[in-house]
């Protein structure tokens, strides 16, 4: 093998991706994204987002907790509008158009959670953690900004508030 050969196949070795394989395309690289009212599994999420190129694998798990502004949490009620799958899935392949090299995996849940469920998800695999790192936390953060999900949040006063709407 030549010097050259032998160094574009280390270039895509960095980049995750095998000698003689062209990028796949963001869409192919999404591999789940849902609206559940099933219980996540970040387990789940890694397995799925993982693969033999992925050097990294970042998981978020937004997970409910027992308080917000100084008062305890009873339970959260999450709704989202019926756009809110395909604004997930166009949010997913947007984030991966943008890191060409990461395989994303995410899903929020709706419906009735209590203290320690998991309400939103995120498994992003990349060749190297830097990357892994920048695309999963760019995920999450365009997720809760502009996917249409809202949660009420029911406190043990009896009070609840809305949040996101």
């Amino acid at each position: 093998m030549s010097e050259q050969h032998d160094a574009a196949s280390a270039e895509l070795s960095r980049e995750g991706l095998r000698p003689g394989q062209g990028e796949e395309p963001a869409e192919k690289r999404v591999v789940h994204t849902s609206i559940t009212e099933e219980t996540l599994s970040p387990a789940e999420a890694e397995a799925a987002a993982l693969d033999e190129r992925a050097g990294a694998v970042v998981v978020f798990s937004g997970v409910v907790r027992n308080h917000d502004g100084g008062q305890t949490v009873q339970r959260l009620d999450y709704s989202s509008h019926p756009s809110a799958e395909q604004a997930l899935a166009e949010t997913a392949a947007a984030i991966a158009a943008k890191f060409p090299a990461v395989r994303i995996w995410a899903s929020h849940r709706v419906g009735p959670l209590t203290v320690g469920d998991h309400a939103l998800v995120a498994a992003v695999a990349s060749a190297h953690r830097q990357e892994a790192f920048a695309a999963c936390s760019e995920l999450v953060e365009t997720i809760k900004a502009e996917v249409p999900i809202w949660k009420k949040q029911l406190f043990d006063s009896g009070e609840s508030e809305w949040v996101g709407l």
